[in-house]
């Protein structure tokens, strides 16, 4: 599996202004990976190992790291479990951009029926904050810049720029 995502890393290196997630700013050269891994829990922390080395290589360090990876582990949980109800049969597609200016968008996608994100509890709320799940797109939403689903949940598109590129965008 780690020689045959490496062959798909030198591969994917592309310059197309195309993004999961449109851009406001013109066009920006990137990497992408595309791969997908079986529906078992078991597999998700390898995939994410993985995929976080692929973004280090392409981006530079900026304190961010722990957030994109735990927003990945918890899109790629919620597509296993939920999505696919941990049907091994099924796979969960995973595509990753790495722009020069530091700004990834990860794109997960599942073959479940989706879900209506605007029905998902609150878990910050009193009467919720007992249950043992629902935190996971919670937890998305607040680590990254962005999130988004389509097709009616199957697909959660997920954005977060470079605290360097951030804060020279901020400046007068």
């Amino acid at each position: 599996m780690a020689r045959k995502f490496q062959m798909e890393i030198a591969a994917m290196v592309q310059t197309r202004s195309l993004s999961p997630l449109p851009r406001n700013a013109h066009s920006v050269p990137f990497v992408e990976l595309r791969q997908s891994l079986a529906s078992q829990v078991s597999a998700i922390s390898l995939f994410v190992d993985q995929l976080m080395r692929f973004i280090l290589k392409f981006r530079n360090a900026d304190g961010s790291e722990t957030d994109i990876e735990m927003a990945l582990h918890e899109a790629l949980v919620n597509a296993v479990m939920h999505g696919n109800g941990e049907n091994s049969c099924k796979r969960v597609y995973v595509t990753c951009r790495c722009y020069v200016d530091g700004e990834v968008s990860i794109t997960v996608r599942d073959e479940g029926h989706g879900f209506n994100s605007e029905t998902i509890p609150d878990p910050t709320s009193p009467e919720n904050r007992m249950f043992t799940h629902g935190r996971g797109i919670y937890l998305m939403k607040t680590l990254m810049d962005e999130v988004s689903f389509e097709e009616g949940g199957a697909v959660v598109m997920m954005r977060k720029k470079s605290n360097a590129s951030s804060a020279e965008q901020r400046k007068p």
